[in-house]
C-alpha cells in the first residue's frame, strides 16, 4: 500500500480512499488514517465493532462511475494487452479510447 501511494503521478495525496468490501482492513484504516487519508469502505457483514456511520458511504455508491469507465476501456484490446511499449503511446491511445467512447454516447 505505501508503494502505491508513494508512486502516484499527483502531488498531493487524496483526501479519500473509496474502496469495496476488500479495504475493510483495521489495518489499512490506521495506516491511511497517519498519512491523512480517509477510507470510505462498507463493513463486511460479520464485522463486530463498526468504525463508520452511513453517511461516508454514500460516496462509495457514486463509484459505479469509475468503474464503468474501466468497463468501457476494457472494450478497446489494445489497452487491455498494453502492446505500446512507451507510456506515451499507451496514454494516446487511453485518450484516443475516451474520446470515441464520449462520441457512442452522445451521437
Amino acid at each position: 500500500m505505501d508503494a502505491t501511494l508513494d508512486g502516484r503521478f499527483v502531488v498531493e495525496p487524496p483526501a479519500r480512499l473509496i474502496g469495496d468490501l476488500a479495504y475493510n482492513s483495521d489495518r489499512l484504516d490506521e495506516a491511511l488514517r497517519e498519512r491523512g487519508i480517509e477510507l470510505s469502505a462498507p463493513h463486511r457483514a460479520n464485522r463486530r465493532q463498526r468504525t463508520q456511520d452511513g453517511r461516508p458511504l454514500r460516496r462509495y455508491r457514486r463509484r459505479w462511475k469509475v468503474e464503468r469507465l474501466f468497463a468501457w476501456l476494457h472494450n478497446f484490446r489494445r489497452l487491455v494487452v498494453r502492446w505500446e511499449r512507451y507510456p506515451e503511446n499507451f496514454l494516446g491511445f487511453v485518450h484516443l479510447a475516451g474520446i470515441l467512447i464520449l462520441l457512442r454516447r452522445c451521437l
